[in-house]
């Protein structure tokens, strides 16, 4: 039976960046921040450690060797094993095919929204939508400052195709998360925004249900509160 694939994704990002060529850990770490791939993985140096010794351990990398530049200490270089190869392939495609389903945190209230009143409901989602429209702003702004960007192909990857030496700008392979990221937040913004519409305007819910339904049940938790105090005097 084939063992699942590591928990953090920080140990798929470990193996494709040693897909291209060997790298230490500080290497890593720094070509994903430089790369803003921080922004879709979490990147964390304590985290990055201890994914690389999980990756030793199941004999997805190996040691290839170690280098020291002037005082600092030692790195040490890792290089991906034909099982890590493999290993890479096979979790890109479960992921890219059907990736595991995700608990957002904001569909986590909407589905318990109810507890709220629907005034107070409606003014959160107004703020929300708010934030969203800010957030769409930004990161079109940084996909076309990103876009207009001049690019430097890795030495190893310009000697093996040389027609990229006529590739100056960036190639949307490499943000290709940061348009899903966008298109994401478009969606989100549109939805809030229509449902803050439907609620006023079309009495969604419908509001008085909701009024009704959340004052009756927090009814019963004021008359607790006071009948503690009452207790407690």
């Amino acid at each position: 039976m084939k063992k699942a694939h590591p928990a953090n994704p920080l140990a798929l990002a470990v193996l494709a960046l040693l897909f291209e060529r060997p790298m230490h850990p500080y290497e890593m770490a720094a070509t994903l921040k430089q790369r803003h791939k921080e922004e879709s993985i979490k990147l964390r140096y304590g985290s990055l450690y201890t994914v690389i010794e999980l990756l030793l351990a199941r004999g997805f990398i190996r040691a290839e060797a170690t280098s020291r530049e002037g005082k600092r200490p030692e790195r040490t270089v890792f290089a991906l094993t034909d099982a890590g190869y493999e290993e890479l392939l096979d979790w890109m495609r479960d992921l890219i095919r059907a990736p595991a389903k995700e608990y957002p945190q904001f569909e986590a209230g909407l589905c318990l929204i109810g507890v709220l009143p629907p005034d107070e409901a409606t003014e959160l989602l107004r703020d929300r939508a708010t934030q969203l429209a800010g957030q769409v702003a930004q990161l079109e702004t940084q996909l076309a400052e990103v876009a207009q960007q001049t690019w430097s192909p890795p030495p190893a990857l310009r000697k093996a195709m040389p027609a990229l030496e006529s590739v100056k700008r960036l190639p949307p392979l490499f943000t290709v998360e940061g348009e899903y990221r966008l298109a994401l937040l478009r969606a989100e913004h549109a939805f809030v925004a229509d449902l803050v519409r439907r609620i006023v305007e079309e009495d969604w819910g419908p509001r008085e249900l909701w009024r009704e339904a959340q004052a009756a049940a927090a009814s019963q938790h004021d008359k607790s509160a006071d009948d503690d105090e009452e207790a407690a005097t």
